[in-house]
């Protein structure tokens, strides 16, 4: 009697794994056309925009991709339903952080002298790289990298020497974080006079 030893079936994340390896731009596709409908209806129910709904999602795929790549991904249901449940705890997150630290709508007044000014945008590009110089070699490279030449997070990892594309998005995250709030400590100690 012979016994054939067949090879164990395919888990659902090597599956993904090995379309992501084999044609990643057609498996993201598919994955965006099945999960960002059911993530932007969440987000808009609740208060959020299409535009915010397109940053989280993005968020959320960027982790699933990095996750399923490494091979360290577990999925107990669909790439999809995984997908939707990062988005919606990210976007939960976001709430409870918006909560936190809400905006304060504009004086009616201070709405106007906004509106009346003239367009500085240049000058607000120049004030911004100031901050981004602030940070230090390591963050200004990532940050300009990332958002000013577009490189992709896996060149940035290599040309800083990351283990991971995750360790790298961390960084390129702290170091985003710490220019926020060096803006927002100076925009908080200004005040508009009449």
């Amino acid at each position: 009697m012979t016994t054939s030893f067949l090879p164990p079936p395919a888990t659902p994340a090597a599956t993904l794994r090995q379309e992501l390896l084999a044609n990643r731009e057609r498996a993201l596709t598919q994955l965006y056309r099945r999960a960002f409908p059911l993530v932007r209806r969440h987000v808009q129910r609740h208060s959020g925009s299409a535009q915010d709904a397109q940053d989280v999602f993005h968020d959320a795929l960027l982790l699933l991709y990095e996750q399923a790549v490494g091979g360290t991904l577990e999925l107990r249901a669909s790439a999809s339903t995984y997908l939707v449940g990062i988005s919606r705890n990210l976007w939960h997150h976001e709430l409870r952080r918006r909560a936190r630290h809400p905006l304060a709508p504009l004086e009616a007044e201070t709405a106007q002298l906004v509106a009346d000014a003239p367009d500085a945008t240049a000058e607000t590009a120049a004030g911004v790289l100031d901050y981004v110089e602030r940070l230090g070699e390591k963050c200004k490279s990532i940050l300009l990298s990332f958002y000013y030449f577009g490189q992709p997070l896996e060149q940035i990892a290599a040309a800083h020497q990351y283990r991971s594309v995750r360790s790298a998005t961390v960084q390129k995250f702290k170091c985003l974080e710490r220019l926020r709030q060096a803006v927002r400590a100076v925009a908080s100690s200004e005040t508009i006079t009449f």
